[in-house]
């Protein structure tokens, strides 16, 4: 897919299916911020921007999937997220559950594997089933989507270690930790992209990101579109990943 801006650059005209290819980008992680802030813009309550954004996430994902990325990782609601306005918490859980709905349902159109990352004792047990049920009835499909759902870097580390410790380890070894995270079957991610004009990483995918690039983009969340992620996968193109070398 070829999208030319209204001022046409050599750069704007590049093949982005090709450029992904390309640059060896497998994996982008969002940082879906700004829907409240969206919303409070037009008068409107907090809770109304998550609606729009999750059409904005459904739209990326698809883009996600249409130019070749094999993993796409979301943070969709943090250990943190708690402290929000209990409407607005509820309206965040009502969306997902409407989502998972919509994603059983169009499981063989779009052959999406879902896997939810963080603790969902919390969600509660009609939702936790929900969501393990779509994990189970999509395991065999080749996109992997990661949602993060009462999710907390620094928890996921620990949580890793406890379960090491609960097999009777007694030395620890980062390859240990790295199959007791929540993102076992994933890559690490290659970018990792946060909207909203925020500049930091908020506890997401701590591990994980030791040599990811990062992109930070003032659009807010439910503006975030084609045009966007487009900028993102040329920027990420022009990065130079020693890994510590030279």
């Amino acid at each position: 897919m070829i999208f030319k801006s209204k001022k046409t650059t050599p750069e704007e005209e590049i093949d982005i299916k090709e450029l992904v290819a390309a640059s060896g980008l497998s994996h982008i992680a969002f940082i879906m911020d700004g829907n409240g802030r969206w919303a409070q813009k037009r008068g409107l309550p907090r809770e109304a921007g998550h609606g729009v954004g999750v059409k904005a996430f459904k739209n990326t994902v698809t883009l996600c999937r249409d130019w070749g990325i094999k993993t796409v990782t979301t943070y969709a609601f943090s250990t943190e997220n708690w402290k929000r306005p209990p409407q607005e918490v509820t309206e965040i859980m009502r969306l997902l559950d409407v989502y998972i709905k919509e994603a059983e349902d169009d499981n063989e159109k779009n052959r999406i594997r879902y896997i939810f990352l963080g603790d969902k004792e919390r969600l509660g047990d009609a939702l936790r089933e929900k969501c393990e049920y779509l994990e189970d009835l999509t395991k065999d499909n080749t996109l992997i989507l990661n949602i993060a759902l009462n999710y907390g870097g620094r928890a996921e580390i620990v949580n890793a270690v406890n379960s090491l410790i609960k097999e009777g380890k007694t030395e620890i070894s980062e390859e240990d930790i790295q199959r007791k995270l929540y993102t076992a079957e994933s890559p690490d991610p290659d970018l990792i992209v946060r909207t909203g004009g925020e500049v930091r990483l908020s506890n997401f995918l701590m591990w994980q990101s030791q040599y990811s690039e990062l992109y930070f983009s003032d659009c807010l969340w439910p503006d975030y579109g084609e045009e966007e992620l487009r900028r993102a996968i040329i920027e990420f193109s022009k990065r130079k990943r020693r890994y510590g070398g030279v």
